[in-house]
Formats: C-alpha cells, sequence, structure tokens
C-alpha cells in the first residue's frame, strides 16, 4: 500500500481498469527507482560520516569494549577466547602488538559471530581504538541504507523511506552502539537484515503467486491448495536470523516472531489471490519449507559460526580434536552443548547490581542510560571544571514520538489491519517483551538492550507520518474531508517538523554523545534528570 506516491486516478473522467489479479496482492513500489537509491545513499553517506569522523576517540577500552576488542583479537589469534593478562587494556592502547595473553581458554558469555565481526576491523586496522570499532560504524552504517530501503518498500514512498534512515542515522542509542565494540548493534543489523529479506520475499512471492493462480484456473488445473511458490529470500532471512542468534541468543525471539507472522502474511496471500482452501495450503506448501529455511537454515548457519572452536585445539571445554578433520563436528557436539548449558546457566544467574542497570518497562522513556565513558580532563576546556562523556542514550524526542507512534501503530492494525502495522508492532515486542520475565527475576539488564527495537520505532513514526501526509492525488479525498492538496501540504510540514525537532535535539546531544570535551556545566544542562546521571 503506498502511502505518497499513489498514482492519480486519470483526469479525463474515464473509468479507469481494476488491478489485475497479479498486481493486487503485492502493488508494485511506484516513484523513481534512481532517485530512491540515490536519496537512501546520501543518507547513508551522512550516517557513515557521523559514525566514522573521530572513531578513535576516545584512545581508551570504553566499558565492555573490554571483554569484546580482547575476545576479537584472541579470535583471530587461537581461533577461540582466551584468558589475557591483568593490564590487558593498557597494553593494548599502548601497544597493539603487544602480548597481553595468559594461559589457558577463556569461558565467554556469548556465541562468537559478533566477536568475529569485531575481529574483521582488527585484522584490517590492527588492535586500536578505530580497528575494535570499526565493524559497528560500519554496521551501524549500512543499516541506515536497509532501512532506507525497507521503508520505501513498505510504505511506497522514496521520501518516506529517506526519512526513516534519516531518523535512525540521528538516534542517539544506535549512533553510540554504532561507534563502540560491543555486540548489540550487530544484533540489530542481522535481525533488519533478515526482516528486509522477508519483506522483499513477501511482495515477490505474492505477486508469483497470483501469476500461478491466474495461469492455472485459465488453464483449469487450479487444486484448491493452490500452487507451490518457491521463497528464495527466506534462505537469506534464515541465515540473516542465525547471525543474529550468534551474536546473541536474543536473535532467537526474533526467528519466532518472524516465523509467526509469515504464517499470517502466505495465509493472507493465498486468500487474496483466491485459493479455496488457504491455510491448508499455507500450512501445506508454505509453513514447512519457511520451517527449513528459517529455523534448520539458521541452526546450520549458528553452528558454522562456532567452526573456530569446534575445529581447533584448546578451546574453553573443547579440549583436544579428532585427527580426522570431518569428524571433529560430531565430536565436538556433546561439548558445545554442555558449554551452551554454563551459558544458559551464566544468564539465568547473572543479577550482580550495576549503577547503570535498567528495567525493560524503563527503556522506551529513556529512565536510566548507560554511561561508556566519563573523564574531567584538567584545563581542556578553558572552564575550571571540565566533562567529556559518551552517554548510551537515545534521542529523547526520537523515543519518546516513537512511544506515541507505536501506540497509533496498534490503533492502525486493530482498526484496518494493515499488515505494516503488524509487523513493526510484532518486531518491536521480540525486542522488548521477552527480556520482562528476566527483570522479574531481577538479572541484570542495560537500556542499550534494546537496541534491536530501534528499527521498528522508526518504522512507527514513518507509518504514522505517512498516514498523516495521505496518499498523492484525488484519493486523498478518501483520507480527509478537506481538499488533498490541503491534507498534505499540512501532514508534510508535521512530518518535516518533527524530523527538524529530532535533528536539534540530536545535535544538542552530539557532545555528550561523542566525547567531546565541553565546560562542566554545559555537559551538567545536557543531563536533565537525576536519572542521567
Amino acid at each position: 500500500m503506498a502511502m505518497t506516491d499513489l498514482v492519480s486516478e486519470p483526469a479525463s473522467g474515464g473509468r479507469s481498469h481494476p488491478p489485475s489479479p497479479r498486481k493486487r496482492p503485492a502493488p508494485p513500489v511506484p516513484g523513481n527507482a534512481l532517485a530512491g537509491w540515490l536519496g537512501a545513499l546520501l543518507v547513508t553517506a551522512f550516517a557513515g560520516f557521523l559514525r566514522f569522523d573521530r572513531l578513535s576517540v576516545p584512545k581508551a577500552v570504553v566499558f565492555d569494549e573490554t571483554y569484546y576488542a580482547k575476545d576479537a583479537l584472541a579470535l583471530l589469534t587461537f581461533g577461540w577466547e582466551h584468558n589475557t593478562r591483568k593490564d590487558a587494556d593498557k597494553l593494548l592502547i599502548a601497544d597493539p602488538n603487544a602480548d597481553i595473553w595468559s594461559s589457558g581458554a577463556s569461558f565467554v558469555a556469548h556465541p562468537p559471530f559478533g566477536k568475529w565481526m569485531i575481529a574483521g576491523g582488527e585484522w584490517l586496522f590492527g588492535a586500536t581504538p578505530f580497528g575494535w570499532r570499526f565493524a559497528a560504524a560500519l554496521c551501524g552504517t549500512l543499516s541506515v541504507l536497509i532501512l532506507c530501503r525497507v521503508a520505501r518498500r513498505m510504505t511506497g514512498s522514496s521520501l518516506l523511506g529517506c526519512m526513516a534512515g534519516l531518523l535512525l542515522a540521528l538516534d542517539g542509542l544506535h549512533f553510540v552502539t554504532s561507534r563502540t565494540a560491543l555486540l548489540d548493534i550487530f544484533v540489530m543489523f542481522w535481525i533488519l537484515a533478515g526482516f528486509a529479506c522477508l519483506v522483499i520475499d513477501r511482495d515477490r512471492s505474492r505477486r508469483l503467486l497470483a501469476e500461478r493462480v491466474e495461469a492455472a484456473a485459465t488453464a483449469g488445473t487450479l487444486s484448491d491448495l493452490g500452487p507451490f511458490v518457491p521463497h528464495g529470500w527466506r534462505v537469506l532471512a534464515g541465515i540473516c536470523l542465525g547471525l543474529a542468534c550468534a551474536t546473541k541468543w536474543t536473535g532467537i525471539f526474533y526467528v519466532a516472531a518472524f516465523g509467526i507472522m509469515l504464517v499470517f502474511w502466505d495465509f493472507g496471500a493465498r486468500r487474496a489471490a483466491g485459493v479455496r482452501q488457504p491455510l491448508p495450503g499455507t500450512l501445506a506448501l508454505d509453513a514447512l519449507p519457511a520451517f527449513g529455511q528459517l529455523v534448520v537454515g539458521g541452526a546450520v548457519t549458528y553452528l558454522a559460526t562456532w567452526s573456530g572452536w569446534i575445529f581447533r585445539p584448546g578451546g574453553w571445554g573443547r579440549g583436544e580434536v579428532s585427527a580426522f578433520v570431518p569428524a571433529r563436528v560430531f565430536e565436538a557436539l556433546p561439548d558445545l552443548w554442555n558449554y551452551h548449558r554454563e551459558m544458559l546457566n551464566f544468564h539465568v544467574g547473572l543479577d550482580s547490581e550495576h549503577p547503570y542497570q535498567s528495567w525493560p518497562w524503563d527503556w522506551p522513556v529513556l529512565w536510566r542510560p548507560v554511561a561508556f565513558f566519563y573523564t574531567e580532563p584538567k584545563g581542556a576546556c578553558g572552564a575550571s571544571r571540565c566533562s567529556r562523556e559518551i552517554l548510551g542514550i537515545g534521542t529523547p524526542a526520537l523515543w519518546w514520538g516513537a512511544l506515541l507512534a507505536l501506540v497509533v501503530t496498534v490503533g492502525i492494525w486493530l482498526a484496518v489491519r494493515d499488515w505494516r502495522a503488524g509487523a513493526i508492532v510484532l518486531g518491536f515486542l521480540a525486542g522488548w517483551l521477552p527480556w520482562f520475565p528476566s527483570a522479574f527475576g531481577d538479572r541484570t539488564m542495560f537500556l542499550f538492550y534494546a537496541t534491536p527495537v530501534l528499527p521498528f520505532m522508526v518504522l512507527a513514526i514513518v507509518l504514522v507520518l505517512g498516514y498523516l501526509i495521505g496518499p498523492a492525488g484525488r484519493t486523498a479525498t478518501l483520507w480527509h474531508a478537506g481538499t488533498p492538496s490541503t491534507r498534505r501540504v499540512a501532514g508534510a510540514a508535521a512530518a518535516g517538523a518533527f524530523v527538524l525537532v529530532v535533528l536539534a535535539n540530536f545535535a544538542y546531544f552530539y557532545p555528550i554523545l561523542a566525547a567531546k570535551i565541553l565546560p562542566y556545566q554545559d555537559w551538567h544542562a545536557r543531563i536533565w534528570f537525576r536519572n542521567w546521571i
């Protein structure tokens, strides 16, 4: 359903022809494709500049970089995580080639793939702050491009697509996690990439289904279940979601949520195409292959990311390996199962207090952000007291606006069953609700655990703004009693004003997101609530 680029009705007064069955299930995205790509690339270039500029600042190990930067280097060196010396952080800052290793393998609480991504930057640029932050900045930048394209496909508007990417680029939490060697930006990236693959598959498979139903009906060979339709993009989606799980286990909730979503999508497609028994057809011809593509494909991908631990001796709990290389996979599985049990026990029992911990019901209102880095350099700002901080916090205007937009999006889904609204709300809930049981058990958690829901918060805003603007042409009279031009101008002005507020809000917070040195009073002016200290 396009929102702002719909083709106008013919001005001649002649009757317009109804769309063919091939266009009804998934109308093509209108507008100029080249302009859509150019706009998205410009927004991505802006996001990339923000994320790569001063990426090596501060020259320090920031927050949980103390774990992941060294684990990534260990993967490059040994193939599995390794214990380090007491002053390893200081040694690396002083000399990227320093010998930081002590004896023995290290137990880790997260799968290896996110650390392999960090290791790629260290392989290219060395074990330096720029090196271990490079992959995060790259994924943060590319996620803006993906969201631009997904939003354009979902709304039918290049303008709204670019707006979605720009809003993501201007979010403080996305910005900070894109500039630090933590895992959450990678989880977000692969979930968003998997979602993008599913949205592309939805459009393409619905058109193909309609074509095959039409052809079979013409030939008189249409079965009650409808034809089989391949879903090639779901294979890529399964790989992406497997990589999300291989970064942090929270990705598994998206596998489950998106799997349920696909059943509803496929049922709706078969019903829209005129299949006589859409539900049995969905279960027999779509659901079983989807399970293989998402679950089985994701599991194989997940297992492959453990190859360094599987095929090389010495990893934690691994010990020696078989001389017969193909046998190492089967030999390693019992040990890998035990390793995962220990990882699960660690996460279940993680309840130590932390000054920056927060609960999932706090996250949407930014109740307790995380100070990733804070110092008070002497005489560096022309004032008696200076502050320098990296505060892990979302842009308030965007987050508080998204909270309202999500409520409206739920209303849209309930009122008109807009598939986009349902997918957006599901994507948000899949990254938010699973934390509640652990929170009731007092598990330690932080605001940046909400990073994977950021694209869905932005999509909620864009969807609501699209409804506010309304479609182009005379069809806009269906949306509002006033003239279409008045409706669209007012809606576009409101959308533009919101983006400008977010831009100004981000610019104001930028110094405390990017470790700029400020007079203490200027720093304190940006700490709006006591809970932010």
